[in-house]
């Protein structure tokens, strides 16, 4: 696994700035005076600091971006890098100011001159999220220098940069998982990988497909049954909460928080074959499931003080003799049955029983998943926000809080009776797509009929976003682990005792 670089929180010595090598990144706040550190490498620049920052360069820099002044006279350092970043800066420009370090970060050592700004812990953040890589290139690169941090108070800083780590470790977990290749992230060595986590607190099962037979889950397998990789449900569970006892010494069980994700680990489109054009992007329609075990890792590793269970669905959606054809009809775990309309309609499919296993074992709160659903919802949304669904106004306005207080763009799509005619079938109680139009809520609609009444329950189609064309803030190009954040916060504010 890809491990977020470590940072070291020490105090400031400026007396060591003049002999330091590797780089140098200095916060510079805008409108306020020069900070201690500022002054001293102004002295040594002999006047360089200060026209830089009178430059219209600097000048034209936004909030959280940077500039470099290359092997500048009077340190040893090989690169100064100056990042704007005002005192009083939202907290996504800070983790926006500490990716744009964290980008410029390689094989050397990096000295970050946060000294006393309020945001250092955030700017850590974000520097440890953009300094990701991962390849299978035969040329080994040398890993990332050692960073340190000088700043004002450290061991306060380091305390508050603590919970940043743990959602740092998820994150790049999920990112490790939608960059793998299928070849070798079977649906056995993600089982694997997931089982590694009881190592962390978890309590992890895998359901193989005998198992996953016995409980009903059809609609599920039928999407497999065409590879050679077998199908699995694995469930993860955290319980950081012992119940409590009512008044008359009786435990109270304190339901899970169910996360919920689609994990295809390649989706050929089975029978209804996907043009070639593209194809090799599917290795990342296990998304969803990335991100549900980004999740739990998290949660494991901050010791959250919350119940909560993670459940995906493994499978692989390729054609052969024995794949699910157009105009199958199956039957799922709930009872009801599907008429297969396309068979690259399938994540929903594996959902609808992992969803109703859920509710059955497990009797959540709340339900919650998260799907590389359709390609509709980048057509709505692009690739700046995943778009939500839900039956509960105040899940879904938690959520989208919890969003917008991490950064991470999502967006409510209507979810009303009226779609459900589109996926209405002749033959089954239910077909599985409704067509081009509405694409993305009609197969929001179809999950909805997998959650029990009066379920509070969320969808979030991540297709736009979890793998988007170009490198975004906090992320190089490649997966951005999407939605770790927006559901730890979530659980934080809500769920946790």
């Amino acid at each position: 696994m890809t491990h977020p670089v470590a940072i070291r929180f020490s105090e400031s010595d400026l007396d060591a700035l003049a002999a330091r090598d590797g780089r140098i990144a200095l916060v510079v706040a805008p409108g306020a005076g020069r900070s201690p550190a500022a002054r001293r490498i102004e002295r040594l620049t002999r006047g360089a600091l200060g026209r830089a920052l009178a430059s219209e360069a600097w000048d034209k820099l936004k909030a959280g971006e940077s500039m470099e002044l290359a092997w500048p006279s009077g340190l040893a350092c090989e690169a100064l890098q100056l990042v704007k970043l005002a005192r009083r800066a939202p907290v996504a420009t800070a983790r926006k100011a500490g990716a744009a370090i964290g980008r410029a970060l390689g094989g050397t050592d990096l000295l970050v001159l946060a000294e006393n700004h309020p945001r250092a812990a955030e700017l850590a953040f974000g520097l440890a999220l953009r300094a990701y890589r991962f390849d299978y290139r035969s040329e080994e690169r040398k890993p990332f220098g050692a960073v340190e941090m000088m700043v004002a108070k450290p061991e306060a800083v380091a305390a508050e940069a603590a919970p940043h780590a743990a959602l740092a470790e998820g994150i790049f977990f999920t990112r490790d998982l939608v960059n793998e290749p299928a070849n070798i992230l079977t649906t056995d060595d993600f089982a694997a990988r997931l089982a590694a986590m009881q190592e962390l607190g978890l309590d992890v099962q895998i359901l193989e497909e005998d198992d996953l037979a016995a409980l009903g889950m059809r609609a599920l397998l039928a999407v497999g049954q065409g590879s050679d990789s077998p199908s699995k449900v694995v469930v993860m569970r955290w319980t950081g909460l012992q119940p409590a006892e009512d008044e008359n010494g009786e435990a109270i069980e304190v339901p899970p928080l169910a996360l919920v994700g689609k994990g295809v680990c390649f989706d050929s489109g089975g029978i209804s074959l996907k043009p070639g054009a593209g194809m090799e992007e599917m290795t990342m329609d296990m998304g969803g499931a990335a991100v549900v075990a980004g999740v739990m890792r998290t949660l494991a590793l901050r010791n959250a003080p919350v119940n909560v269970v993670g459940l995906v669905g493994l499978v692989e959606n390729m054609p052969d003799g024995r794949a699910q054809r157009p105009g199958d009809i199956v039957k799922s775990m709930k009872g009801d049955t599907i008429e297969v309309i396309n068979t690259d309609a399938e994540g929903r499919m594996v959902l609808a029983d992992v969803l109703w296993h859920a509710q059955q074992e497990f009797r959540p709160s709340a339900v919650i998943d998260l799907a590389t659903l359709t390609g509709a919802i980048i057509v709505a949304l692009g690739h700046e926000n995943a778009g939500v669904f839900s039956n509960d106004d105040r899940l879904a306005d938690d959520l989208l809080k919890a969003a917008g207080a991490e950064g991470e763009g999502a967006w409510r799509m209507p979810l009303a009776p009226a779609y459900d005619a589109l996926i209405t079938s002749r033959l089954a109680d239910i077909k599985n797509t409704g067509g081009r139009h509405g694409g993305a809520i009609t197969a929001a609609a179809f999950l909805k009929k997998f959650i029990a009444e009066g379920t509070p329950w969320c969808h979030i189609d991540i297709a736009g976003v979890a793998l988007p064309p170009k490198e975004t803030a906090l992320a190089p190009k490649g997966p951005t682990g999407w939605g770790v954040m927006t559901l730890d916060r979530l659980i934080r504010d809500r769920f946790e005792a």
